[in-house]
């Protein structure tokens, strides 16, 4: 299981594609990947997401090979690329 630990967020130009980060859901396990997509004009009011099923901003490709979808204050740049 991942650990926690403390580690600053980034809500900057380092965030983008291709990115490494860390990604912290409340009820799940720390996992770790890159970001693949940016779906930013989505979030923002006025975009083609919908009430119902909000889009989330970052499409992050996990190591472990799965696809997730996470919203900025869920990613963090991961502290161990640097």
């Amino acid at each position: 299981m991942a650990h926690r630990s403390s580690t600053r967020r980034v809500h900057g130009p380092e965030l983008k594609v291709g990115a490494r980060v860390l990604v912290r859901r409340h009820a799940e396990a720390d996992v770790i990947g890159e970001v693949v997509e940016d779906y930013g004009p989505l979030t923002e009011s006025g975009g083609r997401g919908h009430e119902w099923a909000p889009a989330h901003r970052w499409a992050v490709a996990l190591d472990d090979g799965r696809l997730i979808f996470a919203d900025t204050d869920e990613v963090t740049v991961d502290p161990g690329n640097r």
